[in-house]
């Protein structure tokens, strides 16, 4: 389906973003922006808990969006939660409510994640060129680093270290001293030096900086005449020297600088200085476009239909060297099992994951055969995966570790409403392709009942098949053991042919 209108929110650690852009071929022009500085990065507790009162102030935020968005449908708009969301013990509570209060569904994504999603939001902002690009965004609890050509990304990192964070860490009490700041860029170049070697060996032409660290800094050092256009090591050092000199948060007052960065600029400036005495930059330009313009691109390839995840669900099957036949005759049967439960009008995304689940499931076989269910989850949910979230590579692992063995570890795993008919699909698909070799799949068909499913079946294909039997003998006894009923119905052969 097509869309002239589409919507991303970005829920930083340091502040909300919702941009709404309007589509033209394959080109997104921005319309319409709003922001709001929530500083959830800010309101973590020592064990790592959201406090209430920023809660609250997000959950405001999140209303007023919720307002704008209003009319658009969920295919239209995507979320996405960072570094904050990430870390936050208690990230779940608060996403159920934010949900609500947004009326749209949110995906925390991981840091490389967010780093490919603001390379292509920065990306697709500058002038096509064949060179390489190192692109740096300083966040509120992370910095993103990646260095592409064109669209495409190459190198991705995302390092724990962030505006608000780090203004916290050294900062706390409004004081700027010599001292901590040194500290902070210490600790920085520390960071740093997990990725110094590899990107510089890989090299760049230019470097860009995004979103508001970035944005600051640059009207800083242009406003005061120490760069002529964007970010210059001259500068820096002639920013530094300013904001020591000032020596408190309270006196800084600079030509070009928002009063409402002042709090998180140290924090942030010392993470620049020392990511351009580390990479040897010299300058960087900076881009107006972030992780929302990346959101709003990445969005417009999946209602195109050249979606992400389709790439890299294809690249892992190439990557674990999967059975692409056994695994498109699970995939086909678990569909049409799931196509009979008539499930896909309240989940419309489930098709999706057990399409996916059902591409995936076989790839820990590449470590060990044995136990290979258990190797294929503890992959998808930990691996780097384009274009998935945080969410949806933990619901893949569920699936592809729940396809086989005992059901009772999902009942541990919080399975989402309608999961429990996507384990269902794909357990009896992968159980009736156990051969590998069927020219033909079984006629199957399913139901949901009151107090689980029923499998309908002609009779003769037990007769003719003693294993599968025995099998779903042995499935029945599972899905009892967790409360369910696993029914087995017959039909006669020409019954089931004609339905």
């Amino acid at each position: 389906m097509q869309y002239e209108t589409l919507a991303a929110v970005d829920l930083g650690s340091n502040s909300f973003h919702l941009q709404i852009g309007r589509v033209v071929d394959d080109q997104i022009y921005l319309l319409d922006g709003l922001r709001e500085q929530v500083r959830l990065g800010a309101g973590l507790t020592r064990d790592k808990r959201i406090d209430r009162a920023t809660q609250v102030r997000a959950l405001d935020a999140l209303r007023r969006f919720s307002d704008r968005l209003r009319g658009f449908p969920d295919e239209a708009v995507r979320v996405v939660g960072t570094n904050a969301l990430r870390v936050a013990k208690n990230s779940r509570q608060f996403l159920a409510e934010a949900k609500e209060a947004l009326g749209f569904p949110i995906e925390v994504i991981g840091g490389r994640e967010e780093a490919r999603l603001i390379y292509l939001g920065v990306a697709h902002s500058l002038p096509l060129s064949r060179e390489k690009r190192l692109v740096m965004d300083i966040g509120g609890g992370s910095t993103e680093f990646i260095i592409g050509t064109g669209v495409e990304p190459e190198l991705m990192d995302s390092l724990y270290m962030g505006c608000v964070s780090y203004s916290l860490k050294y900062f706390s009490d409004g004081k700027i001293e010599k001292s901590a700041f040194k500290q902070a860029e210490l600790a920085a170049r520390s960071e740093l030096q997990t990725i110094v070697k590899q990107y510089t060996r890989h090299g760049w032409a230019g470097a860009v900086g995004s979103s508001g660290t970035a944005r600051s800094i640059a009207s800083i050092v242009e406003a005061n005449g120490w760069s002529e256009h964007g970010i210059t090591a001259s500068g820096l050092d002639k920013l530094r020297t300013a904001v020591l000199k000032a020596g408190e948060v309270e006196r800084l007052s600079l030509p070009g600088m928002r009063d409402d960065r002042a709090a998180i600029l140290p924090g942030g400036l010392a993470i620049m200085c020392a990511a351009f005495d580390e990479l040897g930059i010299e300058h960087m330009a900076v881009s107006d476009a972030a992780l929302r313009q990346g959101v709003l691109y990445d969005l417009l390839g999946r209602v195109q239909q050249h979606d992400m995840r389709e790439v890299t669900v294809r690249e892992f099957m190439r990557r674990y060297q999967v059975d692409t036949a056994q695994a498109g005759r699970v995939a086909e049967l678990a569909r049409r099992l799931h196509l009979q439960m008539g499930e896909s009008e309240h989940h419309p995304h489930a098709a999706q994951a057990l399409a996916r689940a059902a591409a995936l499931h076989e790839i820990g076989i590449s470590i060990a055969h044995n136990g290979y269910h258990k190797h294929s989850a503890y992959i998808i949910g930990n691996a780097d995966m384009p274009g998935f979230s945080r969410m949806e590579q933990a619901q893949l692992a569920r699936l592809v570790l729940a396809h086989r063995g005992k059901l009772s570890k999902l009942q541990d795993l919080s399975p989402v409403p309608g999961e429990w008919e996507l384990v269902f699909c794909l357990r009896l698909a992968s159980l009736f392709c156990r051969s590998r070799t069927e020219p033909e799949l079984p006629l199957l068909g399913c139901e949901l009942t009151e107090s689980g499913f029923r499998l309908l079946l002609p009779a003769s294909l037990l007769e003719d098949r003693p294993l599968s039997a025995a099998a779903l003998a042995d499935e029945a006894d599972e899905w009892k053991s967790i409360g369910l009923r696993l029914e087995l119905k017959s039909l006669r052969d020409s019954a089931s042919k004609a339905a």
